[in-house]
């Protein structure tokens, strides 16, 4: 939970750099292969992985996700799934934090209480839910801290100083930064701009400091490491898991090796930045 979390960027500032933060899509392409994914993503550099929870109106995503999450819906990926998947993966890996993240509405249907104590036991330790601003923390942020989870706010460049201490208010594990104004994977960062920016939260808040949206190869995430806590990488990999698919829109042989040596390629990108960190 938070402690795991914890543990992961404490781990990371030992080693000087920052942490790779993987996005996938539970259930895509079918729920086989994204255990698969998930398992494979841990063992090739992922410090913190996100697991999409599938929604069929997902607002801050673009193309690529949208589409990430409609393949898993066709393949029958549901909440419950998605927390079996999670179950499966902490049977073989107690210390790879995993972030559940989404849209409210099917936490909803599935009932706060019920969701809670169903991840706690899969194994989650925290969560990202997009549409969930502060003024709404009573709905799921503060039973979710009070359970001992993360829940993680999202910064955008369009946070100034005066709204940024209530987008922290009630943030525990990190912060995530979205880079670009507007949805996933549509454009490049500015990584000037995204450092000035992340050195502007730190002037607000002790949690680590990561940077998603728009980063998705080597030299990208390498950028982001020299001034983040954490790099975000999700739209390139749900378009690894397309870019593999068969004609009938099945995994193909590759699947998962396309998606795992993506990982172990950001991951040394991570790596090498970490030189000028010390710097």
């Amino acid at each position: 939970m938070t402690a795991r979390l914890t543990a992961r960027f404490d781990q990371c500032r030992r080693e000087g750099r920052a942490a790779l933060v993987t996005y996938v899509m539970a259930g895509d392409p079918d729920p086989e292969t994204a255990f698969k994914i998930v398992s494979g993503l841990a063992r090739n550099g992922a410090d913190v992985i996100e697991l999409g929870m599938p929604f069929t109106d997902p607002m801050a995503d673009g193309p690529a996700i949208q589409a990430a999450g409609l393949r898993a819906l066709k393949a029958g990926q549901t909440t419950a799934r998605t927390l079996d998947l999670l179950r499966r993966f902490r049977a073989e890996d107690q210390d790879t934090p995993v972030i559940l993240m989404g849209y409210f509405n099917p936490i909803y249907v599935y009932g706060v209480e019920r969701f809670l104590a169903d991840a706690r036991e899969a194994g989650a330790d925290g969560f990202i839910i997009v549409d969930l601003p502060p003024e709404m923390d009573d709905e799921f942020c503060l039973p979710a801290l009070a359970e001992g989870f993360a829940f993680i706010r999202l910064a955008t460049p369009t946070t100034d100083d005066a709204r940024l201490p209530t987008v922290l208010r009630n943030t525990a594990g990190f912060v995530y930064y979205v880079s670009i104004t507007g949805i996933t994977g549509t454009a490049t960062p500015d990584f000037d701009r995204v450092a000035a920016a992340v050195a502007r939260i730190k002037r607000h808040t002790g949690l680590p400091v990561v940077v998603g949206f728009g980063v998705r190869t080597r030299d990208h995430a390498a950028a982001v490491a020299r001034g983040a806590d954490g790099v975000v990488v999700g739209s390139a990999f749900v378009d690894a898991v397309r870019a593999s698919l068969g004609e009938d829109g099945q995994a193909g042989p590759d699947t998962v090796a396309r998606v795992t040596a993506l990982a172990a390629e950001l991951a040394a990108g991570v790596r090498s930045a970490a030189k000028d960190r010390a710097a």
